[in-house]
């Protein structure tokens, strides 16, 4: 499916963007990536599928959009079910993926597409133009089959010309051993951490802002929890659902203020005037976070290993607490007063050195 809504400078090149519809980070991530590819006399065409499609539709009205078959990622009800779940999905993935490659040809074919930008899409590439894969995870956690599911992932990474990772390269980074890896031989660019957001000086508003995101049934669970374990809670509180759908809608009960999404510059000022962030531990939210300098509580996806590795990472240094969703009471929000909270090192990524690949 296709949609336009301008037409654009024909002598521009053409950049394919396609993030992976996995919850809403791929594609937030890919904001700051999109701006600097038009900021840099590059027009780019956006292609993914479910929310991540609709989100970037949403901020970049005016580019061209396409459809690409879907994952269908979803989580198991049950954590411990989440790897297995994983393994069962795995033909309908393979098959996804020989589907996006064709679709990539006809784009590139249709459309003169001169590049690639991939965020963990893996059919998303061609040998005939520059392709380049967006990842964290060059060490892909799995319990037990760590070295396995790491060693596939990085096979794939292989296949594009480049691998550019959003976070330092160096002891103090966000990623830990998800994004550092030794002896690969792939053309790794570190690009510090990928934000939309700016920090402001604003007025605190809110004293708890709820973030969610994530694929279902996880997200719901933990908004039916969270919304529950609200009403005990002192202060006024924004819950953000995470929920892309075609009108936005806000509905304010007693202290409580529920959107069903934001868009960036509207979350921007809301995560600015809260004094604390609650959500997932994925990793694009901590980057914004980290950019923004918050306190925050994390409650990981149950079963999802990155998102508990990172958590417990962040409380290890200090940085922020967390806890498993099961065992979540609102008194432990307290314990953050003990914590750090983020302070982001500054970084300039030179676009214009980045982009010559294409």
């Amino acid at each position: 499916m296709k949609t336009t809504n301008q037409n654009l400078d024909n002598t521009r090149k053409r950049i394919l963007v396609a993030p992976l519809n996995w919850g809403l980070g791929h594609a937030t991530r890919c904001i700051p990536i999109i701006n600097a590819l038009i900021e840099h006399n590059f027009e780019p065409v956006i292609a993914s599928d479910g929310v991540a499609l609709q989100l970037l539709k949403k901020e970049f009205p005016n580019l061209t959009a396409f459809e690409l078959p879907s994952y269908n990622i979803t989580y198991s009800k049950k954590a411990k079910g989440f790897k297995t779940k994983l393994i069962k999905d795995s033909p309908h993935l393979l098959k996804t993926i020989k589907k996006e490659k064709k679709a990539v040809f006809k784009l590139i074919v249709n459309e003169g597409i001169s590049g690639i930008i991939s965020d963990n899409r893996f059919g998303v590439r061609h040998k005939s133009i520059p392709s380049v894969f967006i990842t964290h995870q060059l060490r892909v956690l799995s319990g037990s089959t760590t070295w396995f599911s790491s060693k596939m992932h990085q096979k794939i990474i292989l296949k594009f010309d480049e691998c550019w990772v959003p976070d330092h390269n160096g002891i103090s980074n966000l990623s830990g051993r998800l994004g550092h890896v030794d002896n690969f031989d792939a053309t790794i660019k570190y690009l510090g951490p990928l934000t939309r957001f700016k920090k402001q000086n604003t007025v605190t508003k809110y004293k708890l802002l709820v973030l969610l995101s994530g694929p279902e049934p996880q997200r719901t669970f933990l908004e039916e929890k969270l919304l529950n374990d609200l009403n005990k809670f002192e202060g006024n509180v924004l819950f953000v659902k995470g929920k892309i759908e075609a009108v936005q809608h806000k509905e304010v009960i007693n202290n409580i203020t529920t959107y069903n999404f934001m868009a960036s510059k509207q979350l921007e000022t809301a995560i600015n005037e809260s004094e604390l962030i609650l959500s997932r531990s994925g990793y694009t939210t901590i980057m914004d976070l980290a950019k923004l300098e918050k306190k925050a509580f994390f409650i990981p996806t149950p079963g999802q290993f990155e998102q508990e590795y990172l958590a417990k990472k962040l409380d290890s240094e200090g940085i922020t607490p967390y806890c498993e969703q099961d065992n979540f009471d609102i008194n432990l929000l307290k314990n953050v007063d003990t914590y750090s909270g983020f302070k982001f090192e500054e970084y300039e990524l030179n676009y214009h050195k980045l982009f010559r690949l294409f």
